[in-house]
């Protein structure tokens, strides 16, 4: 499974990280977790509002910071 987790390195962004990192390990999950920082790729991707977080290439969450439990929601549907 692949997750990035689209921002630029704002407050909210970090926060979104952390829990996604949390939300990989409390579900024992392998991912491979990639922080996209850079403008040109998070808007190619359609993002319009940080932080937001994508699953194997499709935006799961975007414009907030993702809690825990809506993370672990998600990972475990897929």
């Amino acid at each position: 499974m692949k997750i990035e987790v689209l921002g630029t390195g704002c407050p909210k962004c970090k926060a979104t990280l952390n829990n996604v990192e949390a939300a990989v390990q409390e579900l024992g999950v392998e991912a491979e977790i990639i922080k996209v920082d850079q403008v040109a790729d998070i808007v190619a991707r359609g993002v319009m509002l940080t932080p937001a977080v994508a699953v194997d290439g499709q935006v799961v969450i975007s414009g907030h910071v993702a809690t825990l439990e809506e993370l672990k929601q998600h990972l475990r549907t897929l």
